[in-house]
C-alpha cells in the first residue's frame, strides 16, 4: 500500500503543562507512526507552545524497548504469553492470597505516570475498592503530599490547591521551584518561562528562593540562595514581619478565616534576627521581602518539590497559603485562586463540611500516620520484608519504579524479590518491574485516548481538551483502560462468569456499567445537584462515547460544573460538544471560588490547624541547630521526567547529565576536580558519581538529579544503560521523613564528600 502523511491533534502526555501538540503521521494503515510533533498554535491552552519532550513525543511513542505484549513469569523466568494468560496469572496470584491472608497482604503501588493517562484517573479507585487494602502508596510521598495535607488542614479538602494567577499577578515568590525546566507543577501553566517574562515586562515582580542558581533564578529580579530546608524558618519570620509592623490584611477574606490571632502568637519568636543565620538571608532582606509582598497590588506565594520534600515540608506549604490569606491574596485575582475544571462536581452549598483527618491508621511496622488515604512509600520495603501478621506479600504496581524513586531503593530491591506475586502495569521491563510475576504494558500514547483529570483542576486557566487516540490499537497490544479494568476484575474474584459482579472473566465493560450506576444513583439523591430526582437509567442512556471511558467522561462532563446538566442547561459540556472542538473549549480566567471550596468543620479557613500547632516546635528547635558542613539537593532538567525519559536518546546526554554539581570553594577544600568522581556517603549509603564544579550552586550545597541508577541487570533499557548514573536515593535509609504528610526528605539532608581516585572509579 502506498504510504500517506496525515495531521493528528493530541494533548501531550510527558509533563504536566499538557501543550497541545500538531502530530504527524506517516506510513500504512498497519504500519503507521508519528514522525513528527509541533506545538499547536490553535490549541486554547498551550498557543503553540512546545518544549524538548514534546517535540520528541514521537521517538517516545516508538521506543523499540517498550513491551508489546504480556511477560509471565514461568519457572522463574519472564516471557512473552497471551492476555488471556496473563490475567489468569493474576487472578490466580492475587485472590487465594486475599482470601486466606485478608485484604492487608496486598500493597498497592501507584506512579505518577497515572496522571497523565486516562485509565490512571479513572481506575485505580475502583481497584483499590475492589481489592479492599489499606496498604496504598504513591508517588505523593517523595513529591507532593505536604501540599495535600497543608490544604486539607487549612481548607478541609486535600485537593483544593490554590495555583498562582500568573496572567494578572504583579508579585511572584518562588520556593524550591524553576519552572523553565519543569514546565511547572501543582501548577498546570503551558509557557511558563514566557509568563514570567509577561510578568516582568507589565512591571511585576519575581522573587525566586533557592539554594541553585537555576534557570528560573536567572530570570528574576531578586534571587535568594536560601540554606536548603530552612524555607519554612523564612516564610514564618516573614508572617511575624506582617504581624510586627501591622501589613496585614486579609480584604475579602475578612469573615472567611479564623485562628489569625493563633497564627500571630505561634510565630512571635520567629523574627528575622532569628531565622538569620539559620536561613543564611540578613534579616534585612527577609524584611523587605514581607513589606514588599504586602504593598504588591496583588502578589502570590508558590512553593513546590523543593518545598514539599524537605524535613519541615508541611509547615512551609502550610506557610505559604499564611501569606497568601495574610496579604489578602489568597482566592482574588492575581493572586493564589483555586481552578474550577470541567469534570469537578457543581460547586455545593457553603457551610460546614466533614474537614480533613490525618492519621486514620498506621503503618503496620513503624507506625507512620497515613495521609489522604496512603502510606508514605519510604515503608513499603519494610512493611514487605518485615514478618508477621499483616505482612505484604503481594504488590501492584500501576506506573511505578519506587527501586529508583523512593529511598533504598537496595533495600526495596530485595523485598520485591520476596513477594509471593507481584504484577506489574508498565510499558517497560525496568528495575522495578522486573520483579513482577506478571507484566502488562500499556500501549504507546499516540494508541491512547487522553485527558487531563488531574493537571486541569491545578491549571492557571480553565478550559477543557479531550484527543483521541491517534493511531488505531497495534495487532496483539490491549487499552490500558481495558487492562486496568480486567485487572478490576482478576483482583474481584476467580470465578468466570457471563454477568458482572467483579469477577474474573466478566466483560471489562461491567467496571465503567457499574461505575456509571453508582455515580448517578448518588447524584439524583442529592439535592444540589443537576440530576437530583431524576431516574438514573433514563440519565445513563443519554451518555455517549465510543467506550466505557469515554461513557464515564460524558457523564463527568454533564454533572460538571460547566456541564449540561442532561439537557438542564442548553450551552454546557458533553463529550460531543468537547469533540465538535479538537482545539479545546477556553473556560476562561480562574476567578473566586470561596466559601464553597471550603470543606473544614467550621465552613472557614482554619488558619492554625492542631497538627500544624502541634508540629511549630519542631521548627523552633530548628533555630539552634547546627548546619551540616554539606547537604544535597536535587534538580531537574528540561529534558527529563524523573525515571521516564532516560530512554529515549535525543533527551540524554548534553547538560541533562548525572553529575554532582559541586561549588568552586567546596571542591578545593574538598579536593574535587571537575570531571573526576566523588564519593558521596549519608545515612543510607555511598555513591560514586562524576563531579561537576560550578557556582550554580552555593556553597555547602551539592546536587545531583532524581530518577538515575539504570545499571541493575534483568532490565531492558537500551538508552538508559549507555549512561546509567546513579540513584540518589540510595543514600536515604527511609528514616527522614516529614512527620504530618510522610514524604521523604529528599533535599536538604547531609551527606560527606571525598574525592575518589582514578583507581577506584574504574
Amino acid at each position: 500500500m502506498p504510504s500517506t502523511a496525515r495531521i493528528a491533534l493530541r494533548i501531550c502526555p510527558l509533563c504536566e503543562a499538557t501543550c497541545g501538540l500538531t502530530l504527524t503521521i506517516e506510513g500504512t494503515a498497519d504500519g503507521a507512526r508519528v514522525t513528527g510533533a509541533r506545538g499547536d498554535r490553535d490549541d486554547v491552552f498551550s498557543h503553540g507552545f512546545i518544549c524538548p519532550k514534546g517535540a520528541s513525543f514521537g521517538e517516545a511513542d516508538s521506543d523499540p524497548d517498550r513491551l508489546k505484549g504480556p511477560l509471565v513469569r514461568k519457572d522463574g523466568i519472564l516471557q512473552e504469553a497471551s492476555w488471556a494468560e496473563a490475567f489468569d496469572a493474576v487472578a490466580a496470584g492475587l485472590r487465594p492470597l486475599i482470601e486466606q491472608q485478608g485484604p492487608q497482604s496486598v500493597g498497592v503501588v501507584l506512579g505518577n505516570p497515572n496522571v497523565h493517562t486516562v485509565a490512571g484517573g479513572l481506575y485505580p479507585p475502583v481497584l483499590l475498592s475492589s481489592i479492599g487494602t489499606r496498604n496504598v502508596f504513591t508517588a505523593s510521598t517523595v513529591d507532593q503530599m505536604p501540599k495535600h495535607v497543608s490544604s486539607g488542614l487549612l481548607f478541609g479538602d486535600a485537593l483544593a490547591i490554590p495555583v498562582p494567577d500568573l496572567d494578572h499577578t504583579d508579585h511572584l515568590l518562588l520556593l524550591g521551584a524553576n519552572p523553565l525546566d519543569s514546565n511547572g507543577s501543582l501548577c498546570t501553566a503551558p509557557d511558563f518561562p514566557g509568563k514570567l517574562k509577561a510578568l516582568r515586562a507589565r512591571g511585576g515582580t519575581l522573587t525566586v528562593v533557592d539554594p541553585r542558581r537555576t534557570r528560573t533564578a536567572k530570570l528574576a529580579d531578586r534571587h535568594l540562595a536560601i540554606r536548603p530546608g530552612t524555607d519554612a524558618l523564612l516564610l514564618a519570620a516573614m508572617v511575624q514581619v506582617l504581624f510586627e509592623e501591622k501589613l496585614t490584611d486579609l480584604g475579602a477574606l475578612e469573615g472567611q478565616v479564623e485562628g489569625v490571632d493563633e497564627v500571630r502568637d505561634a510565630v512571635r519568636h520567629f523574627t528575622p534576627d532569628a531565622v538569620a543565620a539559620a536561613c543564611d538571608i540578613p534579616a534585612g532582606t527577609i524584611r523587605a521581602l514581607a513589606r514588599d509582598l504586602a504593598a504588591a497590588p496583588t502578589a502570590a506565594v508558590y512553593g513546590r518539590v523543593g518545598a514539599s520534600t524537605v524535613a519541615y515540608g508541611t509547615l512551609t506549604n502550610w506557610l505559604v497559603d499564611v501569606l497568601n490569606v495574610l496579604t489578602g491574596n489568597l482566592d482574588r485575582p492575581g493572586g493564589a485562586l483555586f481552578p474550577l475544571s470541567a469534570t469537578d462536581r457543581e460547586p455545593r452549598p457553603a457551610g460546614p463540611g466533614k474537614g480533613f483527618a490525618l492519621g486514620r491508621w498506621h503503618s503496620r511496622v513503624s507506625g507512620h500516620p497515613e495521609a489522604k488515604g496512603e502510606l508514605p512509600i519510604a515503608v513499603l520495603a519494610e512493611e514487605i520484608d518485615t514478618p508477621g501478621d499483616g505482612a505484604i506479600r503481594a504488590v501492584v504496581v500501576i506506573g511505578a519504579n519506587p527501586v529508583l524513586s523512593a529511598p533504598d531503593g537496595d533495600r526495596l530491591d530485595k523485598a520485591l524479590e520476596s513477594l509471593d506475586f507481584m504484577v506489574s502495569v508498565d510499558p517497560y521491563l525496568n528495575e522495578t518491574s522486573r520483579h513482577a510475576h506478571v507484566i502488562l504494558p500499556p500501549p504507546p500514547p499516540a494508541q491512547s485516548t487522553h485527558f487531563d483529570f488531574a493537571f486541569n483542576a491545578l491549571a492557571v486557566r480553565n478550559q477543557v481538551r479531550y484527543s483521541r487516540a491517534a493511531l488505531p490499537l497495534e495487532e496483539g497490544r490491549m487499552a490500558e483502560t481495558e487492562i486496568l479494568s480486567r485487572l478490576v476484575l482478576a483482583a474481584g474474584g476467580t470465578s468466570r462468569t457471563e454477568s458482572g459482579g467483579g469477577m474474573h472473566g466478566a466483560d471489562p465493560a461491567a467496571v465503567d456499567t457499574m461505575v456509571i450506576e453508582r455515580t448517578l444513583g448518588k447524584a439524583v439523591t442529592q439535592p444540589h445537584s443537576v440530576a437530583y430526582g431524576r431516574d438514573p437509567k433514563e440519565l445513563a442512556a443519554e451518555l455517549t462515547g465510543e467506550s466505557g471511558p469515554e461513557r464515564r467522561l460524558d457523564l463527568m462532563l454533564r454533572l460538571g460544573a460547566y456541564g449540561d446538566g442532561f439537557g438542564a442547561r442548553e450551552d454546557g459540556l458533553t463529550l460531543d460538544r468537547i469533540l465538535a472542538h479538537p482545539h479545546g473549549i477556553d473556560l476562561g480566567p480562574l476567578g473566586s471560588r470561596l466559601p464553597q471550596v471550603l470543606k473544614t468543620r467550621s465552613g472557614r479557613v482554619e488558619l492554625l490547624p492542631g497538627p500544624i500547632a502541634d508540629d511549630l516546635p519542631r521548627l523552633t528547635r530548628a533555630l539552634r541547630a547546627t548546619p551540616d558542613e554539606f547537604v544535597l539537593v536535587g534538580r531537574r532538567h528540561l529534558r527529563s521526567n524523573n525515571s521516564w525519559m532516560h530512554n529515549v536518546r535525543t533527551l540524554v546526554g548534553g547538560s541533562n547529565r548525572c553529575t554532582l554539581h559541586v561549588h568552586p570553594d567546596d571542591a578545593a577544600r574538598v579536593g574535587l576536580e571537575n570531571g573526576g568522581h566523588a564519593r558521596v556517603e549519608a545515612a543510607g549509603g555511598q555513591i560514586s558519581v562524576p563531579v561537576e564544579v560550578t557556582d550554580a550552586v552555593r556553597p555547602g550545597v551539592v546536587s545531583l538529579p532524581h530518577g538515575w541508577g539504570h545499571d541493575r541487570p534483568g532490565t531492558r533499557l537500551a538508552v538508559a544503560a549507555e549512561d546509567p548514573g546513579v540513584n540518589v536515593n540510595q543514600l536515604l535509609d527511609g528514616t527522614l521523613l516529614d512527620p504530618l504528610s510522610g514524604t521523604a526528605v529528599l533535599n536538604g539532608f547531609p551527606v560527606s564528600l571525598a574525592p575518589l581516585l582514578p583507581a577506584a572509579t574504574r
